[in-house]
C-alpha cells in the first residue's frame, strides 16, 4: 500500500474546495476525517496483486465520514468502493475516478438488543462467522469460507456449503450519493444466484444490515469453521495471488468441472496461469502477471468451454478500467 499522505491542497477534481472554503455539508474540506490519495496503484489493493492505478482513493474514517466525503463530490464524479480486493480487477490502464476503501472503515459489528447482528460493509466476512459463532448463532459458518469484506458478500449474495448471504438478511442500510443515509427491507431488492440489487435503479450502496441467524451452540459453530477453512485450504490454491472463483456455476454443474474437462488446468498467459489446484481459479504465481494477461486467459477459458461444451461461462469477478 501507498504512503498516507495529506489530502491535495487543491480539491477541484472530486469537486470539493480547496483548503479552508466551505463545502457541501457547511464546513471546511479539511473537516474530512479520511486520507485522500491520487494515483494509487491498485496491485497492492486486490488479491490479484496486479492491475493499474486509480487517479484518485479515498480511505474514509467510517461511516459518518464516508457519508460527508460522498456529500462533498460531484453527483457524476465516478465512484468504485471496495473492501479487500478479493473480487476485483482494475486495467492497466487504470480507473478515472475516485476509489473509496471500506475496510477497517465501515468496520461496526454488534449483537443488538433483539438478538440480531448489525454488521458493516467494511468487515471482513470471516470475521462476521466467528463473531456470530461466539455469540452462540448457527448457520453463519459458511461465510468463514468467503474472501473479502461483507458488503460484497451483499452486493453478490455470496454462498457456499449450502448457505447463501440473502438468507439471513432482515433489512440494509444503504448510502446515495449525497451521502443520505436509507433503511430499506429485503421488498426492496432482486435477489437471486451470487446476484442482490434494487429493483428500481438507484446510486445507493451496501453500508450495513441487520442479520437474523438460529440459535445454536458456540463450540459446535466453532469446529464447523474449522473444518470448512481446512478444506478450503486443502481443495483452493491460497498460498497464490488469486480473486476466487473466477465464473459462477452454470444452471446443473460445475464451472471448475468443465474448466478441467477441457484440459485447461495449468494453461498460462503469460505470468496469470489456470491453478492447477482448482480450475475455476486463475492465479499470479510469480507475482508478475498484467491484468491484461488475467483477462485474456479469462476470456480464453470462456471460448474454449463454448466451443467444447456449447457452455457460457460467466464471470464471478468484476473487471474495471482502461486497457493502456
Amino acid at each position: 500500500m501507498a504512503e498516507h499522505k495529506p489530502p491535495p491542497e487543491d480539491l477541484a477534481p472530486l469537486g470539493l474546495p480547496p483548503k479552508g472554503a466551505g463545502n457541501a455539508w457547511g464546513g471546511p474540506a479539511r473537516s474530512l476525517r479520511g486520507r485522500l490519495e491520487e494515483n494509487e496503484p491498485m496491485g497492492g489493493h486486490v488479491s490479484w496483486r496486479a492491475g493499474g492505478a486509480v487517479a484518485r482513493a479515498y480511505f474514509p474514517a467510517d461511516l459518518d465520514d464516508l457519508a460527508a466525503f460522498f456529500a462533498a463530490t460531484r453527483f457524476d464524479e465516478p465512484l468504485l468502493t471496495v473492501g479487500l480486493g478479493s473480487n476485483l480487477l482494475v486495467r492497466d490502464g487504470g480507473f478515472d475516478g475516485t476509489v473509496v476503501f471500506t475496510h477497517g472503515a465501515l468496520a461496526q459489528l454488534r449483537r443488538e438488543t433483539d438478538g440480531g447482528i448489525y454488521c458493516e460493509a467494511g468487515v471482513p466476512s470471516p470475521k462476521l462467522a466467528r463473531f456470530a459463532a461466539g455469540e452462540g448463532l448457527a448457520e453463519a459458518e459458511f461465510l468463514a469460507s468467503i474472501p473479502g469484506t461483507f458488503g460484497g458478500a451483499l452486493a453478490m449474495n455470496a454462498g457456499c456449503h449450502g448457505g447463501e448471504t440473502w438468507n439471513y438478511v432482515e433489512r440494509v442500510l444503504m448510502l446515495n450519493r449525497h451521502g443520505a443515509r436509507i433503511v430499506r427491507s429485503r421488498e426492496d431488492f432482486e435477489i437471486g444466484y451470487r446476484r442482490a440489487g434494487l429493483k428500481a435503479a438507484s446510486d445507493e450502496m451496501f453500508a450495513a444490515a441487520w442479520l437474523r441467524f438460529p440459535a445454536g451452540d458456540a463450540e459446535i459453530a466453532r469446529t464447523r469453521i474449522r473444518e470448512l477453512l481446512d478444506k478450503r485450504a486443502a481443495t483452493q490454491p491460497l498460498q497464490l495471488p488469486n480473486a476466487g472463483s473466477v465464473f459462477r456455476n452454470p444452471p446443473g454443474d460445475y464451472a471448475a468441472r468443465l474448466i478441467e474437462a477441457a484440459g485447461l488446468k495449468g494453461l498460462r498467459e503469460g505470468g496469470a496461469q489456470v491453478s492447477e489446484k482448482h480450475a475455476n481459479f486463475i492465479v499470479n504465481p510469480d507475482g508478475k502477471a498484467s491484468a491484461a494477461e488475467i483477462e485474456t486467459l479469462i476470456g480464453r477459458v470462456q471460448a474454449m468451454v463454448l466451443e467444447k461444451f456449447g457452455v457460457q461461462l460467466k464471470r464471478e469477478v468484476r473487471i474495471v478500467g482502461v486497457r493502456p
